[in-house]
């Protein structure tokens, strides 16, 4: 039976993780509030510059996908500068969701949760894990945080993640058997899982994360909760 693992040591690595992929975001905040771009969001101009996708490009970066998503204003229509890295992929191209009301294929991403959530609190929020549909068809999770300009919400910069890259990243980080754990979020949905017995996205019993219990994980919505299991993924 593997040991019970360093639940502090292991939340402060998850932590980490995640404080990496925000300051990505907030890079994209900063850049949509360069003067160039702040009258993009009541024009309709460009907000964000031709520099802002090469920061998918950079040395360890763990975001597959970043970008701004446009609150809505009158006389102006859904939009967002958002930009992605497939898998094999040499350069960012442009996600180009369907975002007109009117047809079949509408994606009203103003009912997103990571959109919807930074919109009432003023904080920032994660996502997932969640098969992105409407995108890039990988199973992410989705960090936001509120822009503002000028006292109003302006929208919301954002990264994605995949789910491999961010369990590849952390438990090389953690560089040995961290013991059985299951990360959960909000909902009780594994986000990650060291015991083959629990997978990503599936929702876990209460009898194997009952609420209260684990270890919360700063600045998300998770908690890493420690488990019996006799085989644990190798790092």
């Amino acid at each position: 039976m593997t040991g019970a693992p360093d639940a502090a040591g292991v939340g402060a690595a998850v932590s980490a993780v995640v404080a990496r992929v925000f300051d990505t975001v907030a890079a994209v905040r900063s850049a949509a509030l360069r003067p160039a771009g702040r009258a993009g969001f009541a024009t309709g101009a460009p907000v964000l510059g031709d520099d802002v996708p090469d920061l998918l490009l950079g040395p360890g970066q763990l975001a597959v996908g970043l970008g701004l998503v446009v609150a809505p204003r009158e006389q102006l229509p859904l939009r967002l500068e958002w930009w992605q890295v497939d898998p094999g992929g040499s350069r960012p191209h442009a996600l180009e969701p369907d975002l007109r009301p009117t047809s079949l294929g509408y994606y009203d991403y103003t009912a997103a949760e990571w959109f919807d959530v930074p919109r009432r609190t003023g904080r920032r929020h994660v996502v997932g894990p969640y098969v992105d549909v409407h995108g890039t068809g990988r199973y992410l999770l989705t960090l936001t945080e509120p822009v503002v300009v000028d006292g109003v919400f302006a929208g919301v910069a954002g990264a994605d993640v995949s789910v491999r890259r961010f369990e590849a990243h952390l438990l090389q980080a953690l560089g040995r058997s961290p013991g059985a754990f299951v990360l959960v979020n909000g909902e009780d949905r594994v986000v990650l899982s060291t015991a083959p017995r629990w997978r990503v996205g599936e929702l876990v019993a209460e009898g194997v994360a009952p609420a209260g219990a684990g270890v919360g994980i700063e600045g998300t919505p998770w908690r890493l909760v420690p488990v019996a299991d006799s085989r644990v993924l190798p790092v």
